[in-house]
């Protein structure tokens, strides 16, 4: 029986994109997963067109284009390394953390995480993602004090070799389910014969 809810984010990581090009080939690699703590919501919107094309009066063909995700990750506080690694902020040697409009870019990244479901925590990767810089906001102590969160907008775009996410089902292994956030899960290519 598979999962039909799906609730309670958690066990957010990232894990740095590395890209290079060996002979003409994209090569990707991947540094460990590092937890960002704190997660309290995502909400992505997957990205493309559909395009039909008319013949004897029906819609004889229809292409689809899959351009990824974008949307928005809400955290408690976005960890310092994650600043520093990925949104490029520079620690001067007084331990303050320093943004300059030089490093507008982020670095890419392998986004996982996962929801606990009503039979088994469903586990996502997103192999391509970038994030931009979060705004500054806060609000001032009232009756009651409502904790303040940070919000990532994040787009998940494929690979260059076409690769966008992958996640975890019913018939996935106990040992790549145990070792989802040890190393980015890469799939296996089926041979053909």
């Amino acid at each position: 029986m598979g999962n039909k809810v799906k609730y309670n984010l958690k066990n957010v990581h990232a894990a740095k994109l590395t890209e290079s090009v060996v002979d003409g080939v994209t090569k990707y690699t991947y540094a460990d997963p590092k937890a960002i703590p704190g997660a309290v919501s995502i909400s992505l919107d997957a990205e493309g067109d559909s395009s039909p094309f008319y013949a004897d009066g029906i819609v004889y063909f229809r292409s689809n284009t899959n351009n990824g995700y974008s949307g928005d990750l809400e955290i408690a506080l976005i960890p310092e390394w994650f600043r520093t690694e990925i949104l490029q902020e520079m620690l001067d040697s007084n331990g303050v953390l320093v943004e300059k409009s030089d490093n507008a870019a982020s670095v890419k990244f392998a986004l996982l995480f996962e929801f606990d479901g009503d039979v088994r925590a469903i586990r996502h990767v997103m192999y391509n993602c970038t994030a931009s810089r979060p705004s500054i906001e806060s609000e001032t102590k009232e009756d009651k004090i409502e904790p303040g969160t940070e919000t990532l907008s994040l787009t998940a775009d494929p690979r260059e070799d076409g690769l966008v996410k992958s996640r975890t089902g019913d018939t996935t292994s106990a040992d790549t389910y145990q070792n989802w956030y040890k190393t980015v899960y890469i799939p296996v290519e089926e041979s053909k014969g």
